[in-house]
């Protein structure tokens, strides 16, 4: 988005360009009426891929790249830029999106949407969806959790209804499914580009869809109609060959692969995978690859439409959508080019700026964790790693399902381990949890048999949310925390404390096959592969290889009615429920606009060492209640952040030298206008797409955050809040600054003035000697993103553009 063109036109304009824009809300729709012409969804595709052909000729372009610039709001613009004409596109251009749709859940939706209300708009540009699924705790079984959950959350989602009833959204109600799993089933189509606001939204890259995991206020930018910006990404190659066999799953394929590339390999990077191997693989197996994509830092992950694709397309009720990408496949270009039709596959000669082969046939399965998702150990050697490294050997719970892999798939190659281990007389000795993802792989998984297998094994069915993979896990077997112990889930996240509080959990991901056997063991040393496990009666017992059915053998069943979406046009007339008492909902005040100079006086609020997550920074779990309303939720604060001077966990000093939490002296000195920084280490805000880690510092009183690296969700969302993300030019330089430093920036004012051209430098003047020292800082602020930081907000351009 351009902030002055924004900010100058009226809002009768503004309100012109939304309902201009209407016709793209088909975009979302899930059915067509005709195939002898294209849709709207694929005409509009068609038509900006032919602009893309026309600028670029014949370069050969990747999948990603085919899609992404199809969805350019002006493709000589953001191409032809700062590209040497259009030859060094990848990590240089800045390209300005026009998605055709934003799906959000609840817990970052409520944040979203009171952005949105600030911009008085009477309905969004392109279509979007609502997901009720992070306030569900999961404890005894679906329907007391279902219940309880929305008994205590029915405030939040009555403000969420409401406002999709007055905007015009979708409304997936509690129970309904997690985001990731309702939109692969019933939004994501071969071509589309998509927001989520969720770190794994790119699950749909599985159904060949550019998904990208964002913030509210990225999803605000693309709600309000303005064009979405993003750094054009490199591409990452990962060719598949061979087949996978016996144990081995797509889960392996990723778990793999982050140990290769680590937590921050992908940053600045899509990866699309391609080769032969592809087309053996089911599209939910894509999807749970492209899900985790998010745990190698990528900007997001795809594949090619496969014959897989329109099978899951098919079994999920979407025929005309099959037939529709065949027809748009088939579709006569302008010239007789062969780039002339949209193929959804990488052009013939395609470069990637870095290739990964991996041969399918020879991968086994792999167990990573605990406490980050790339540390990476094949099975066989597993034993081994756990008795070196001292990690618990029992095991104290399995959880299978999630947004990740709770497909068909999944469970009955489950079920089939889980059914020879029931007739051989054996039980779970670990406690085991399913989470389905969906209501319609609930409701299909019941019809066909499948939960009543794992509930005869003493399974516990949790609701279709997301239960313990985000903190909203109430343990039922007594473990306290600061016990030590190890739990093995098939989940994508596996952070210190993430699933239930307790920091001394060890949380190891695993394929759900894995997970099941292992929870049949009761412990972590156990290999389904070469060990045995001794039944009742005396007789020793090894499971069988795990097979499945890629889909059912008739379509989806799509489950309860309470639990369909509730789709409606706008209402100007219905009222957003917030009270004004609300201890959970609060409107938004507008942040301070940045001064008229450079920044000064600012003080070190601490240092932070080691892994420092979105998690660290603004945690889930029980905090997930105040998700809309940033006072309250503001008490979170980097409650779990490391001091790097002490090795203390939330502990922070005044100048006095007086002790507090974090989060208390964050409180303290906004109460004193006393701004602050975060000094921090590598791969800051890692993980999630949590927006409030950006927003509830802002609040508090930080101006910049200076680290040696950073996540992309996270830098971008910290500059959408006008907080400056700055790294060192020289990582040793993280050892000159300490807590209570005093701070000021030198030619960060010019450098925003410039459209984000110039040099900066952290002028430090250390505490108690008075020396002077001056630190030389990278940015990567864009004109546009400096213009968010001048205004105080990206949200403050917004709604004073709409308020015209």
């Amino acid at each position: 988005m351009r902030p002055i063109d924004l900010a100058s036109r009226s809002g009768v304009a503004l309100r012109r360009a939304f309902q201009a824009q209407q016709l793209r809300r088909v975009a979302g729709s899930r059915q067509y009426s005709n195939v002898t012409s294209l849709p709207p969804t694929y005409e509009k595709l068609h038509n900006k891929y032919s602009e893309v052909r026309r600028v670029l000729g014949a370069q050969r372009l990747t999948l990603a790249e085919k899609i992404l610039y199809s969805h350019l709001d002006n493709v000589e613009e953001s191409l032809l830029n700062n590209t040497n004409n259009g030859r060094d596109i990848r990590g240089k251009a800045n390209l300005k999106l026009k998605p055709d749709r934003v799906n959000m859940q609840d817990a970052s939706a409520q944040m979203a949407l009171l952005q949105f209300m600030s911009c008085n708009l009477p309905q969004t540009a392109i279509p979007a969806s609502i997901h009720c699924d992070h306030l569900i705790v999961g404890s005894k079984g679906a329907d007391d959790d279902l219940q309880a959950g929305i008994q205590t959350n029915h405030e939040v989602f009555d403000f969420l209804e409401s406002a999709a009833k007055k905007y015009g959204l979708d409304f997936w109600a509690p129970g309904a499914g997690i985001i990731h799993q309702t939109v692969l089933e019933n939004y994501a189509i071969p071509g589309l580009m998509m927001l989520g606001t969720d770190s794994h939204s790119p699950n749909a890259g599985g159904l060949s869809t550019i998904t990208i995991g964002v913030g509210g206020a990225d999803a605000v930018e693309a709600l309000v109609g303005a064009p979405w910006e993003l750094k054009a990404p490199k591409v990452l190659g990962v060719r598949l060959t061979g087949k996978l066999s016996n144990w081995a799953s797509p889960k392996d394929l990723i778990l793999h692969l982050a140990g290769l590339l680590t937590v921050r390999g992908g940053t600045g990077y899509i990866v699309e995978y391609s080769g032969p191997g592809v087309e053996t693989l089911s599209c939910t197996g894509m999807a749970t690859i492209c899900n985790m994509g998010a745990e190698i830092g990528a900007t997001t992950s795809i594949f090619p439409y496969t014959e897989a694709s329109a099978r899951y397309l098919e079994a999920t009720r979407r025929e005309r959508a099959v037939k529709n990408a065949a027809a748009f496949q088939n579709f006569p270009g302008a010239s007789a080019s062969e780039d002339a039709c949209f193929k959804f596959k990488a052009d013939e000669g395609a470069q990637y700026d870095e290739l990964i082969e991996i041969d399918l046939s020879k991968l086994e399965p792999h167990i990573n964790g605990p406490h980050t998702p790339d540390l990476s150990t094949p099975l066989s050697q597993f034993k081994t790693t756990v008795q070196e490294q001292k990690w618990p050997e029992k095991l104290s719970a399995g959880l299978i399902g999630s947004c990740t892999n709770s497909s068909y798939e999944d469970m009955t190659r489950v079920e089939s381990i889980v059914r020879a281990a029931e007739e051989a007389g054996l039980k779970p000795k670990a406690d085991f949890y399913v989470t389905p993802g969906s209501e319609q792989i609930r409701a299909t998984l019941e019809r066909d048999g499948t939960l009543q297998t794992f509930e005869k094994a003493g399974g516990i069915v949790l609701s279709n949310a997301c239960g313990p993979c985000i903190g909203q896990w109430k343990r039922q077997d007594g473990v306290e925390k600061g016990t030590v112990n190890a739990i093995l889930t098939s989940y994508n996240r596996n952070f210190r404390g993430r699933n239930d509080g307790n920091l001394d959990t060890m949380n190891f991901l695993a394929s759900p096959e894995i997970v099941t056997a292992m929870a049949y063991a009761g412990s972590t040393t156990f290999n389904p592969m070469t060990d045995s496990l001794t039944t009742p009666d005396g007789k020793e017992f090894k499971f069988p290889a795990p097979h499945g059915l890629e889909g059912p053998k008739t379509p989806f069943d799509i489950g309860k009615d309470v639990f369909k979406v509730a789709s409606q046009p706008p209402n100007p007339n219905e009222k957003v429920a917030i009270a004004p008492t609300s201890e959970r909902l609060a409107l938004l005040e507008p942040f301070e606009p940045f001064p008229n100079s450079d920044l000064s006086g600012l003080k070190v609020l601490v240092k932070v060492s080691g892994k420092c997550t979105t998690d660290t920074i603004s945690a889930a779990g029980p905090w997930l209640k105040y998700k809309g309303h940033l006072p309250n939720i503001s008490a979170n604060t980097l409650n779990t952040a490391v001091n790097a001077e002490t090795g203390e966990v939330n502990v922070a000093y005044d100048l006095d030298g007086s002790k507090y939490t974090i989060p208390e002296l964050a409180k303290l000195w906004k109460e004193r206008n006393q701004h602050w920084l975060v000094v921090a280490e590598h791969n800051y805000g890692e993980g999630s797409a949590r927006e409030h880690a950006a927003l509830q510092p802002r609040y508090l009183g930080a101006r910049i955050i200076v680290c040696k690296s950073f996540a992309r969700i996270h830098e971008t969302n910290l500059k959408k809040q006008g907080v400056v993300p700055l790294t060192f030019v020289n990582e040793q330089d993280y050892d000159k600054i300490a807590a209570g430093d005093e701070v000021a920036t030198v030619g960060l004012y010019e450098m925003l003035q410039n459209g984000g051209q110039g040099e900066v430098q952290l002028k430090v003047t250390k505490r108690g000697t008075g020396e002077e020292l001056l630190v030389p800082v990278k940015h990567q602020v864009s004109k546009d993103q400096a213009g968010f930081i001048l205004a105080g907000s990206a949200l403050n351009l917004l709604s004073k553009s709409a308020s015209a």
